[in-house]
């Protein structure tokens, strides 16, 4: 094959230049990153052995316009590997990722770049740049400075070496964890064991079975964290616990996809990196460079918060218990129960019923009615769906996004249902970002996990599923909205701890009244929700909410415990003693509340981005629900108020320092105070 029949070798003629997935084939991606690998390398040389004198021009601004060719096979594959994983891309994947952690250390680790950096880096006061020059000056110095740039040749040949061993540790969790919850799928034979699901949820089941070649019977698929939305209703307890028993074992089984002794690699390198970088643990090196600062100020949120959402748990635990003495047959209330006995104390004590709600939440509605409506009430968007772009897989869906003058913004996809290619859990991430250096508008995808129903039936979602849509275009309108000059400020790339920020405030359309009333209606009959049953949801917003914020404390302990390890304590730990001792020094260790990710399945810190950063979402949400204060202190759902949302804080991108653009947009630093309100911690 030559370079001019590989279609990632040559830009898109497609819209946006969305990659040519209809012609691409797993076997023209490594030629082509072993090419943009090579072109991406002679530009950098070019850079570093210049004979000029640095300036911004020729160095910064270079290295911005270099690896164009890379970063456009990368994303084209990262997005595929990601939702739709087979044999053959899994295999592609785990020869790429020591290549790419070769080549990354090989740009960091050349000297003479690093000198031409650091010598702007050290007169950037007496240049003149833009703030926006500056600013990405500080961050190329400061990236390449905790990459090891400089460190000696022994100790950048050590690193080199444990970044390379970690891309493969990384990437062998993420095949460990899709083929185990793969292979723990529910085989389930009688459908009584599925009573109190619905007709659709039912059908879903059928339908994965069929998938899968299996006649006659159902399967009950996975998600990624603890447990199953389903457990709200199925009333079998044993079915109850074969979904959670399965769900937790995930990782810990023994066999090839085992991923404790991984973990526990993973752990001890990252330990033994931050070390060689100077940093007493991993959670220090990642916290450094986060807005937190330190794990001190996670640790000190943490401990704040979790004494009150335990306590609160054990009050919402003694309800249910009280609800499983009444029953025919008492029982012990366990992780399996959980969820279905809220939903019959919620009936109880709020006369809500929230699976029942799935027929006012139909996907299709929720999304054109309810996600692009408040976008366009806010922001002034409006969404054209295209047919004339091919997907990465047939569930993709293309919509262009257009201003409110109908200018073109960029382009949005959507991959709904789940797979057994598909990762677990929802995401987004760019196809490109907007860049006025390389002249590309935005691309952006968001990956849902929803059951697909089987032909003819309509999906219809749970509330939850309803928050993660929202919440996940919140993070598409980050990457849409941010208008930047250099690519390194593109789309999301702001700090992790600040990342979910905008995909949280998204969230907070979903019960807003004119939106609401849009898309929540009956599937059948078109009736709106009940205006009795919307008061009484909002009425109990903060139901529950010891256990949710219980078990996402406690996966974030754990996170940070991990990643607060010596090397030498981490290649001797144990993983379920770990755990225990983990959870029992913060107070969250009640096995009837199990963490939302426990170590073996924890693909955000193992396998994802979110490495000693899960904490990231409760420090997000300190700026969401202050946010939140602000929105209905001005009015709400306006366009006044979305134009000064999208300009300073989404529109700047990375451009800028993160709590700096939020000072400009609120006026002031956030307070804490709304986000122990909405977590029903105030008491």
């Amino acid at each position: 094959m030559t370079d001019a029949e590989n279609p990632l070798l040559s830009p898109s003629t497609l819209p946006y230049g969305v990659p040519r997935y209809d012609a691409i084939r797993p076997a023209h991606y490594l030629p082509a990153f072993e090419v943009a690998f090579a072109e991406h390398r002679a530009e950098i040389d070019t850079i570093a052995r210049s004979g000029e004198t640095p300036t911004f021009e020729n160095t910064i601004l270079t290295l911005e316009e270099a690896g164009a060719l890379l970063d456009r096979v990368s994303r084209t594959f990262s997005t595929v590997s990601s939702a739709d994983a087979t044999p053959e891309i899994q295999e592609i994947d785990e020869a790429l990722a020591p290549r790419m952690s070769a080549h990354g250390d090989a740009i960091t680790f050349d000297a003479d770049l690093f000198g031409r950096v650091g010598a702007l880096y050290a007169q950037r006061d007496e240049l003149a740049l833009t703030p926006e020059q500056r600013y990405l000056l500080e961050r190329r110095y400061t990236g390449m400075a905790r990459a090891g740039a400089g460190l000696d040749g022994a100790a950048q040949a050590r690193l080199s070496e444990l970044n390379t061993q970690l891309s493969t540790l990384t990437q062998r969790f993420e095949k460990h964890l899709l083929a185990d919850t793969n292979g723990l799928a529910l085989v389930i034979e009688d459908e009584r064991e599925l009573d109190g699901l619905g007709a659709g949820e039912v059908s879903a089941a059928a339908q994965a079975a069929a998938d899968r070649g299996l006649d006659g019977v159902w399967l009950v698929t996975l998600p990624l964290f603890t447990g199953h939305p389903w457990l709200a209703s199925l009333t079998s307890r044993a079915t109850r616990q074969r979904i959670m028993a399965a769900s937790r074992s995930r990782g810990i089984r023994g066999g090839e996809h085992d991923n404790r002794a991984t973990l526990t690699q993973i752990v001890r390198l990252r330990a033994e990196r931050a070390a060689l970088l100077g940093y007493d643990s991993h959670a220090a090196y990642v916290t450094a460079d986060q807005t937190a600062g330190s794990p001190a100020a996670v640790t000190e949120l943490l401990r704040r918060l979790a004494p009150a959402a335990a306590a609160n748990a054990q009050r919402e635990k003694a309800a249910l218990q009280a609800q499983a003495d009444a029953s025919g047959t008492p029982f012990a209330v366990e992780s399996a129960d959980w969820a279905y006995l809220t939903e019959n104390v919620r009936r109880a004590e709020h006369d809500i019923d929230t699976s029942a709600l799935r027929p006012w939440f139909e996907a299709e509605r929720v999304l054109r009615d309810g996600v692009f409506f408040a976008a366009g009430r806010l922001y002034g968007l409006t969404f054209a769906e295209r047919f004339d772009i091919p997907g990465y897989h047939p569930d993709v869906r293309a919509f262009e996004v257009l201003e409110p003058d109908g200018s073109p913004l960029g382009l949005f996809l959507l991959d709904l249902y789940t797979r057994d290619t598909k990762r677990g859990g929802a995401w987004m991430n760019s196809i490109a970002v907007q860049s006025e250096v390389r002249g590309t508008a935005p691309v952006v995808v968001n990956n849902l996990n929803v059951a697909r129903p089987a032909a003819g039936m309509p999906t219809l979602l749970t509330l939850d599923e309803v928050t993660t849509l929202f919440h996940e275009f919140g993070h598409a309108l980050h990457g849409l909205f941010a208008h930047v000059t250099y690519p390194s400020f593109g789309g999301t790339a702001v700090r992790r701890d600040f990342v979910e920020f905008p995909s949280q405030v998204n969230e907070m359309w979903i019960l807003w009244p004119e939106v609401l009333d849009n898309y929540a209606r009956h599937v059948e009959t078109g009736e709106p929700l009940p205006a009795d049953v919307v008061a009484r949801l909002r009425a109990t917003e903060t139901f529950n909410q010891g256990f949710a914020t219980s078990e996402y404390l406690a996966a974030s302990w754990l996170d940070l415990a991990w990643h607060s390890l010596d090397a030498g304590a981490a290649g001797a730990a144990d993983v379920e003693a770990f755990e225990a001792a983990a959870l029992r020094e913060i107070g969250l260790d009640d096995p009837a509340i199990p963490p939302r990710y426990s170590s073996t399945y924890f693909a955000h810190v193992f396998s994802g981005g979110y490495s000693a950063g899960y904490y990231s979402y409760i420090w997000s949400e300190v700026l969401d629900a202050d946010t939140v204060e602000w929105f209905r202190e001005n009015g709400g759902l306006t366009r006044e108020n979305g134009e000064r949302f999208r300009r300073r804080l989404l529109g700047v991108g990375g451009s800028k320092d993160p709590l700096e653009a939020y000072r400009d947009f609120r006026g002031r630093d956030a307070e804490i105070a709304p986000l122990l309100a909405r977590r029903g911690l105030d008491a």
